[in-house]
């Protein structure tokens, strides 16, 4: 029993991996399209919204919003990050 149990969080783990592999693609895309539009890397509206929505799903998911918008705020720092390293450490604030 544990073993199975063990092995769907494997599974799990490894769509959470790739899910994030793709997003990260697309945040990707839109750090290139931020440089070539001359906007900054960060976009707190953006953020704020997307820190809502993610809260407002993880409720209403059974999960602890808090832990969401922990793990949002993860991703969104790298967003930010690689936002930062496509426009050659643009100095912007606002977000992913």
């Amino acid at each position: 029993m544990l073993d199975e149990y063990r092995s769907s969080i494997d599974n799990i783990d490894a769509a959470l991996i790739h899910l994030l592999a793709e997003r990260f693609k697309v945040t990707r895309r839109v750090g290139a399209h931020k440089v070539a539009a001359g906007l900054p890397p960060a976009d707190p509206d953006r953020e704020a919204a997307q820190v809502q929505r993610m809260r407002d799903l993880a409720e209403s998911a059974g999960l602890d919003p808090v832990f969401s918008e922990k793990f949002l705020r993860f991703v969104i720092d790298e967003v930010i990050r690689h936002h930062e390293v496509a426009g050659d450490g643009f100095a912007g604030n606002g977000g992913g």
